[in-house]
């Protein structure tokens, strides 16, 4: 009965946490958030295949972070192209993810408020779209819906009715047509040591 009550009350506790811009200190302390909310298949994901090796879309990496400092939700975009368009022109978008909240966290809300961040961000730095692999009942509350991906294919398998898209500029994913291909910076590579 004691740990019910301890949960009831941790759930109705204030729960302060601000958000935060990522930084390089943050990446192992992620990494592991993301390990617990997610699991360690979370590689194996279509979505992990297009980040991999590349830097997340500039000022588009975001925290939550306790009152000490601790990271407890993380939320990151991704530049890609969209397919193309009518005009077999690139399509330019972001992919989020992953979004993860430390499940001792979980309910309060700090995933809404990583997401509502992330597109307001997204929004003021004048991007067209954001993409993303989720569950629908969960992102359809921000704007995202399938109906705009339909023409669209992630690499490898994925679940089309988790394939979702929310449109920042009116039309922007009208006419996109393709498979979504990584487009943002390459992480820099250490300089190969020559043999003598």
């Amino acid at each position: 009965m004691a740990a019910v009550l301890d949960s009831v009350r941790a759930f109705f506790a204030p729960t302060t946490f601000t958000l935060d811009l990522e930084n390089a200190g943050d990446v192992v302390a992620r990494e592991n958030l993301l390990d617990r909310a997610m699991g360690a298949d979370r590689r194996k994901k279509s979505s992990e295949k297009l980040r991999r090796g590349r830097v997340p879309a500039e000022g588009l990496a975001l925290v939550a972070r306790d009152r000490t400092g601790h990271i407890i939700g993380t939320v990151r975009l991704w530049n890609v192209e969209a397919g193309v368009d009518r005009e077999t022109r690139p399509v330019d978008a972001l992919l989020l993810g992953p979004l993860a909240v430390d499940p001792a966290y979980e309910g309060k809300g700090m995933g809404s408020a990583l997401m509502r961040a992330a597109i307001l961000e997204a929004k003021k730095r004048g991007h067209g779209a954001i993409l993303l692999v989720g569950d629908a009942p969960y992102y359809e509350r921000f704007g995202f819906f399938a109906e705009k991906t339909r023409h669209l294919v992630m690499p490898g398998p994925f679940q089309r009715e988790r394939f979702l898209a929310l449109e920042l500029k009116d039309g922007w994913l009208n006419g996109a047509a393709g498979m979504i291909v990584a487009s943002g910076r390459k992480l820099a590579q250490p300089p190969v040591a020559r043999a003598a």
